[in-house]
């Protein structure tokens, strides 16, 4: 059974702190996940000075009167700090994963020797970026929130023309709103996704809560990519659309349960229920006394638990022929 690959995003959610950023490994790794993912950019080379926040990000930090640019810039992590938190994620056995925001970013991981490169929804538009990335030909995650079914293929026929394989890419339905509406979900084009591409397909969740990316495993993602912090109260653009450590954590146990619960596509006896058919089913009995040589019928013939006799399916085939002997009644045939 192939394993859904689960990505905690740590994001920004380290408000530039180094400590803050091993704290969040510490929970990602406890909790279970393959990877943490974080955000690697440089904010000179992907906002504008003067860009605007997100409604979001407005009402989740507290000065108000600041550029994007000016509370990204905050949240930079510099390549020395890279080396430190790929080193302390080998120390606690999960993968480091970073989004790149922009080339220098792109070249950055790379030559940190990720295998791994997630292409975030807001690049999916970004010709020059995808070419980049998909020259590298990695392992590559696309995040496909705010885009049409259009824009996906378009960024997929780059991304293989520029050298990357069609199975190494992953698209993750996405909706780029946080946290989402559970309405505008929308998680059967997830599906739509994948079988339009002929592509492996996962989730990226930004809804409160954790059952959205538990059915989207049910529906046979592969991928499941969740924000989380150490407190939602914490100062920042992401925080309040993050899980909480306990709730990482019962929402990667759902998941290992509903991977469990899939099972095969084979339908039999399970192991555990085998022991139970002779005690649940029923068998032929004699609804009352019967002599040899009497004919059964449908008056003298009835079916009652245990499963240990005849089978009840075998109805036709018996009424109407002779006992070979003598039953009571209550008496299985």
């Amino acid at each position: 059974m192939k394993k859904v690959f689960v990505i905690a995003e740590a994001g920004v959610n380290h408000n530039g702190s180094i400590e803050l950023a091993k704290n969040l490994i510490d929970v990602a790794a406890e909790a279970g996940a393959n990877a943490v993912k974080f955000q690697t950019f440089k904010t000179e080379l992907c906002i504008t000075k003067n860009a605007v926040k997100a409604d979001y990000q407005i009402d989740n930090t507290k000065d108000s009167k600041e550029s994007q640019f000016e509370m990204v810039k905050k949240l930079e992590l510099n390549e020395s700090a890279h080396e430190e938190l790929i080193d302390y994620c080998r120390k606690k056995n999960i993968l480091f994963l970073s989004t790149p925001f922009d080339h220098d970013s792109i070249n950055l991981l790379d030559k940190l020797g990720l295998e791994i490169f997630k292409i975030p929804s807001g690049e999916i538009t970004n010709l020059p970026y995808l070419r980049h990335i998909g020259q590298l030909n990695k392992q590559l995650v696309l995040s496909t929130g705010m885009a049409s079914l259009g824009e996906v293929e378009a960024a997929i026929d780059v991304l293989i023309k520029a050298g990357s394989q069609r199975d190494n890419i992953t698209v993750l339905h996405a909706n780029t709103e946080y946290p989402t509406p559970i309405e505008d979900v929308n998680l059967k084009a997830m599906i739509t996704l994948g079988k339009a591409f002929n592509i492996n397909y996962g989730y990226s969740d930004h809804t409160n809560g954790i059952e959205v990316p538990i059915a989207a495993v049910a529906m046979g993602a592969s991928v499941i990519e969740k924000h989380f912090t150490l407190d939602k109260n914490m100062d920042g653009p992401d925080h309040k659309a993050s899980l909480e450590p306990s709730e990482l954590i019962d929402m990667i146990k759902a998941i290992r349960n509903i991977e469990l619960a899939l099972g095969s596509q084979i339908k039999q006896p399970s192991p555990s229920e085998s022991k139970n058919i002779l005690v649940a089913r029923k068998s032929l009995i004699a609804n009352k006394d019967i002599l040899e040589g009497e004919v059964f019928t449908e008056h003298n013939l009835s079916v009652k638990r245990p499963g240990t006799g005849v089978s009840p399916m075998r109805w036709d085939e018996i009424i109407g022929t002779k006992a070979s002997r003598s039953y009571k009644e209550d008496e299985l045939i």
